[in-house]
């Protein structure tokens, strides 16, 4: 059987968490059986429809790298693949049943409906609007709801590729709505139609929708069509674990993550484990590890609790892991405002520096932009550092004039005295600056926590950045003990203080 499956959503508003676990868990199916991967729209909610959501829906699975194999922008052999322009089909396949008696025009006005459902209500009955089929239906044409007709009420079997073996009473089929009054299909109708003109061999979706199996398997059996796979997907639920999750439970849409900073690969990894484990205590999956590894077997049945802590120390191993070139792909647009300035190689330098120490992309204005621009002198930062608050300002300051002293040594070209400082040269490297360091611990007589705070704050004023040695190697001679001497000269400005 060559494998087809769809990703199938409806362009109502912003793209979910929801939505990729739903695209990706066919994506990998597809792919890891050399099979074909669609992606169709299905728009006929006219009400619902945002203009741009269908733009948004495909930059969002590019960005991902979710590629699919026949779709509305690169077409395919069962085009199109946009539900509002296929409505000849769906009429097509509503006129079978209506030849075979297994359609009829819905009369009733909204308040007749209603009409029916009190009187149910009044006799402590479910409302089935089959029981209150017209007799005489007129004949069916736009403008009028059709409905299909259900003629074999019985209890309803099935096997899903998750959920196991299921089952549905007979009370759960209804007549329902094929085609609107406005002569769109719904979902219902059109989900089925689609899948199997385009050949669909697996059908993947939320659980939400095995309340409706028993009415699809209905008609599957009324158009004399073999059944695909079912694939239930469970619940995401919310942090709590006691609830689907929602908007108020703190998610945000995907284009809300990537905007902050995380990368394709950290959330395709999160996705993926929400449901799923390969059986192994193994976190980080890669896209062509998930397509090689993923099994439906071991998609649990039980909701997945989303918890965004998780997503986050992902983002920061997957910063970490990925090769310079491609992390600097992504970074084009989390520059601060000092750094679109500057050459892309010294920004490629920066980056590397700060890698390590990224957790989203977010991040890298606050870690870099003291590279880029002398930062503004905030003498607090040192007088309230938990490590520095008890020490004095003369303490501090010879603190940095010992070690503005043993830097600029280090600085110097060997057997002169008065030479210029060299930036970058071979006695300014991480390795002569951590022994330096290493020895300013004895001149000084003091702590890493106190020295190398202080180092630090002087020449960042940042929250955080990379480790010592290494951000002084980036600045360079110069401009690393410049700072430190206009620290030290503010200190001195206050030296009571």
């Amino acid at each position: 059987m060559k494998v087809r499956t769809r990703f199938a959503p409806s362009p109502t508003g912003y793209v979910h968490i929801g939505n990729i676990r739903a695209a990706l868990f066919p994506y990998l199916l597809a792919k890891q059986n050399a099979g074909k991967f669609i992606l169709r729209i299905e728009d006929t909610d006219q009400n619902r429809f945002v203009a741009d959501a269908e733009a948004v829906l495909i930059d969002t699975l590019k960005w991902l790298g979710l590629e699919w194999d026949e779709g509305p922008d690169i077409g395919g052999p069962y085009a199109p693949y946009r539900q509002t322009e296929r409505r000849d089909h769906y009429i097509k396949w509503a006129e079978k049943l209506i030849k075979k008696g297994l359609a009829y025009a819905d009369p009733y006005t909204p308040e007749e409906v209603d009409a029916f459902r009190k009187e149910s209500e009044k006799s402590k009955k479910p409302f089935l609007y089959r029981n209150y089929r017209p007799e005489n239906p007129p004949k069916w044409q736009i403008g009028l709801p059709l409905r299909f007709k259900q003629t074999k009420i019985e209890r309803k079997y099935w096997h899903d590729a998750i959920m196991g073996d299921l089952e549905a009473g007979a009370e759960t089929l209804d007549d329902f709505i094929l085609i609107k009054a406005d002569g769109l299909p719904t979902y219902n109708f059109a989900h089925i139609v689609d899948d199997a003109e385009m050949k669909c061999t697996h059908v993947t979706r939320g659980i939400e929708y095995l309340s409706s199996m028993a009415n699809y398997l209905a008609l599957y059996d009324a158009l004399e069509l073999k059944p695909p796979i079912f694939v239930h997907m469970p619940h995401i639920m919310a942090p709590s674990g006691n609830k689907k999750l929602g908007k108020r439970d703190g998610a945000k849409s995907v284009q809300e993550y990537r905007a902050e900073g995380y990368l394709p690969e950290a959330m395709l990894n999160f996705l993926v484990m929400l449901g799923w484990n390969d059986g192994t205590t193994t976190d980080i999956f890669s896209l062509a590890d998930m397509t090689a590894k993923f099994d439906l077997t071991r998609v649990q049945r039980a909701g997945a609790r989303f918890d965004e802590k998780r997503l986050l120390w992902l983002n920061g191993q997957w910063i970490r892991r990925l090769d310079l070139a491609k992390l600097f792909s992504y970074v084009r647009d989390f520059w601060g405002p000092t750094a679109k300035s500057t050459s892309e190689s010294r920004k490629m330098e920066v980056l590397e520096a700060v890698q390590e120490r990224l957790k989203t992309l977010a991040d890298l204005p606050a870690l870099t932009e003291y590279f880029f621009a002398p930062p503004q002198i905030d003498l607090a930062m040192i007088t309230e550092h938990k490590s520095l608050k008890n020490l004095t300002r003369p303490q501090l300051i010879t603190m940095l004039e010992v070690s503005i002293l043993k830097l600029e040594t280090l600085a110097r070209v060997s057997g002169t005295s008065d030479s210029p400082l060299l930036p970058m040269s071979g006695h300014w490297n991480t390795e002569s600056l951590q022994a330096a360091l290493n020895d300013l611990l004895a001149d000084t007589a003091r702590k890493p926590a106190e020295l190398f705070s202080l180092l630090r704050i002087a020449v960042s004023f940042a929250p955080f950045s990379p480790e010592l040695p290494r951000t002084f190697a980036v600045l360079g001679p110069d401009e690393t003990i410049s700072r430190l001497k206009k620290v030290m000269a503010a200190l001195a400005e206050t030296p009571n203080a």
